[in-house]
Parts: C-alpha cells; structure tokens; sequence
C-alpha cells in the first residue's frame, strides 16, 4: 500500500517551493505599478505555502523511504494539484469573458508546455500576467519535481523515484552521474545557459528585453505562448525567426546529450546518436515538402523559406510558435505538420509527441519482423550504437503505443459528441495530447469558443501528454493499489 501520511509529506513540500514561483510576478507586478495583481500574486503564493505547510507538518513525523510507486502518485498528484493552484491568478485577475474553467486550461497548458490558449487581447494584457504564463511553462519545461529533485535530497528525501516518473521517455534509468541530485543540478545548468543565451539573442536581434525573456522561456521549454495574438508573427524579423529555429531545434534533443557532448567537448556526439539523426532528419525533409508544396501551389512570398522551415521546426517540435496561420496553407501541410508533431521532438528533451526514439523503436522492431518472416530461424537484435536493445524495452513501446491510439480515439470521439467538428477535435485532441498547442479549425487561433466539456477534456489531454499516458493511467488500475 502507498504510505498516504509520508506521500502528503512530500506534496507539501513540493507545494511550498511552488509557492515561491508566485511570488516573483508579484514584485515584477509591483515595479510595473500593476498593483491589483500583486496582491493577487501574494494571496496565491500565501494560499499555496499555507497548504502546502499543512501538509508538511500533517506527516512532518513520518519517515522511510520512497518508492517507486509513491514517485509516480506524487508526479500525478503534485501535478494536477499543482494545475489548480496555478490556476488562482488567472481567475482573479478577472478577465472578461475568462471563467475558472479557462484559467484551469490556462495553468495546465502552461504547465504542460502545450501552449494551447483561451486568451485574446494579449498585446494589451498586463506584462506579470503575461510573464507568469511564460514562468508556468519554463518551470514546466524541465520539470519542476526534476528541480525538487536537487532539492529534497537536503530535507531527507530520496530523489530517483521522482526523476524517474517525472523524465519522459522510455530509457529512464540512464543517469548523467553516479547520484541523481546530481543529475537535476545538470540538467537544469544546460536548460538555464540555453535560456539565458536565446533571451540574449533574442534582445540583440530586435525584441525589448520582457519580450526576449518571456520567449525565451516559451521556446527553450518548448512551449509556445507568445506575449502578442499574433504569436511570433508579431516581429517580422528574419534574423529572431532564424534564431528561434535554431534554439527549439537544439531543446527538441536529448537534455542529456547536451550534458555529455558539452561537458566532454565532443561536439560530433550529437550526430553519432541514432534518435538525433533521425530527429533531424524528419524536421529537414517536414520543412522541404512544406516549401515545396507552397512552391507548386502558388502560395509564393518573400518570406516563404523562412515560414516553411519555421512552421516545419517549430510544429514538429511541439513548441507551437507561429509566424503565419498554417491552417489557410493547402491542407495537405498543416495535417503533414500535425502527423510530425505526434513523433514530436527526443525523449529527454522538453518536448511532447510520442517521441523519436519510440518512433525508431517501432521502425525497427517493424523491420526485424519483417525478416523474421523472410528468415524464419534468424535471430535479429535491435542495436543502438554498440549496446543492444532489451527486447522488455520495444515490448514496453508497443504497448505505449496501443494505449496512446486507443487513448486518442476515446478523447476523439469525445469532443465528437460535443458537436466539434471533426477536423476541430481531430487536431484539438492531437494538439493538446503531443503538448503542441494550436491546432486546426476552430482552435488554429485559441481555444476560447470550445464547450466547457471539450476543454476539460482537453485538459486531461495535456496532463496524459505530460506524463507520458502510462503513469497518469495507473491510478485507474486496481492492481497498483493492491501491493
């Protein structure tokens, strides 16, 4: 049995130093003179380090040591607890039209890194606002319990249990260094100098500095909220697009592989590792058929290269930036698009999608089947690199792979019945589970005009998205309570 006392310890921990996050829009609230909002940051922040601290001090007794299993509830719940909490300032900035079930869409979005809005009038909202959207979804990008990780370890608590729930991909065991504390303090030095080099990018080229900082934050967790309607479009800058491509093309890789080719200053590791060159070679050739298409189709403009790589990279991604609306193109672009973005970017990165390294994974087994049929006795073995594949692995991958369709179609047929056309919840439902964002129909632009219905749907979509469907879905399985 899960040790409820001992895991309701660690969700208040956990709550506590999400309740700091709040308070850094407060100040920026105060010196932008926005005051109504900082007592809507404060409140929020009090509220979550009150219950949080409830929490703590419920089980601040208890001790042992944490399993695997209690890893996953607490990812699950600090999750979904975390999307309600982060929700509060949403609703109490009182924005018209917006009601609590738009700002709970809003959170988790953020959270999730999908990117998926219900906000119009951003050019004229208020910038803590804006920054808080853009701080939800950095935090959100490496993981937050990824950073609790670096940090429990100092309070008694065990760590690898978390970092293994929480790290997308199916080769979880795989640890940059021997302690996994460690392990998060790397990963989050790579994701905080790559957002620190894109914000200053992005300020040399053009953007003010909240602008370069609020998208840095969106493209290095691949996220996509913008600060303007028109998303990137807005800066109609060759030199910022270039940029963003460049940097949601490297965090569509591996975290790890960063460490490692980084560290060791080995800057050809990247093109020996098979899920790299399969990555990019799907965002190249995505890109040249979505150029060339607009090419044959007439759709010629000065700016047509640019667009088709940026729209290539940054749907195929997930990140979900747009520099046009992707959905007026010939429709055999954005359904090739939104096909790419299911793959999505590396397992390891802060991308969503199935993964590349499940998509080679399932070519491959495909193949050695196939000449198993052709060479009936022949033993055949996938091989990444020098190391050969656990055979429990490609299991494992298949067995994603028919709960994340079967998942899709129930999600599908759900945003059926609530009168959504099928292109709107076709790629609502692709958008939201691959944490991409926009999508097509009535949600190309926002989310706003959906039913209530669709979009909690929707937001159980994204948090299925986020944790990878298998450990969301243990909670619904009888045999996981039982031991």
């Amino acid at each position: 049995m899960m040790r409820l006392p001992y895991t309701t310890r660690i969700l208040g921990t956990l709550l506590m130093l999400f309740s700091l996050a709040t308070f850094i829009p407060g100040f920026l609230a105060y010196f932008l003179d926005e005051r109504d909002f900082v007592y809507n940051f404060i409140a929020t922040g009090f509220i979550t380090f009150l219950i949080g601290s409830f929490l703590f001090f419920l089980a601040a007794d208890k001790d042992g040591d944490l399993r695997t299993k209690d890893g996953f509830i607490i990812t699950i719940f600090f999750w979904t607890v975390l999307g309600f909490f982060g929700s509060i300032p949403f609703y109490l900035a009182n924005l018209e039209g917006v009601s609590y079930i738009d700002s709970l869409f809003e959170s988790i979005s953020g959270l999730t890194t999908t990117g998926a809005t219900v906000f119009v009038g951003l050019d004229d909202m208020p910038k803590s606002l804006l920054f808080y959207r853009h701080f939800l979804q950095w935090l959100g990008g490496m993981g937050i319990i990824v950073l609790a990780v670096a940090v429990l370890p100092l309070l008694g608590v065990g760590g690898m249990q978390l970092y293994k729930a929480e790290t997308p991909g199916p080769l979880k065991d795989s640890k940059l260094t021997p302690r996994i504390t460690e392990t998060a303090k790397a990963l989050w030095f790579v994701y905080l100098t790559m957002t620190i080099s894109c914000s200053i990018l992005y300020k040399y080229f053009g953007m003010n500095w909240f602008d370069a900082i609020c998208h840095a934050f969106s493209t290095i967790s691949i996220g996509g909220f913008s600060t303007h309607d028109d998303s990137f479009a807005h800066f109609d800058n060759s030199s910022l697009r270039w940029t963003a491509i460049i940097f949601m093309v490297i965090s569509g890789v591996n975290f790890a592989l960063h460490y490692l080719a980084w560290t060791k200053k080995r800057i050809l590791h990247y093109f020996y590792d098979s899920e790299v060159k399969l990555y990019l070679s799907l965002l190249a050739s995505t890109a040249l058929i979505t150029f060339l298409t607009l090419y044959y189709s007439n759709n010629i403009y000065d700016d047509m290269i640019v667009d088709s790589a940026f729209q290539a990279v940054s749907i195929g991604t997930t990140t979900g930036f747009l520099t046009s609306n992707y959905s007026d193109w010939p429709l055999f672009v954005p359904i090739m698009l939104l096909v790419a973005a299911f793959i999505g970017a590396c397992a390891g990165s802060t991308g969503g999608g199935i993964k590349v390294i499940r998509a080679l994974i399932l070519i491959r087994q495909g193949s050695s089947e196939i000449t198993k049929l052709i060479h009936p006795n022949a033993v055949v073995t996938i091989k990444f690199g020098k190391k050969t594949l656990d055979p429990r692995v490609s299991e494992s991958v298949w067995g994603f792979f028919a709960v994340y369709v079967a998942t899709f179609l129930i999600l599908l047929m759900f945003l059926l019945s609530q009168n959504n056309d099928f292109l709107t919840a076709f790629s609502a439902v692709g958008a939201t589970l691959n944490n991409l964002g926009p999508g097509l129909g009535s949600v190309s632009e926002n989310y706003k005009e959906i039913t209530d219905g669709s979009k909690i749907a929707l937001c159980l979509a994204m948090l299925l998205g986020r944790l990878e469907i298998f450990t969301l879905l243990l909670l619904f399985t009888p045999a996981f309570w039982r031991n």
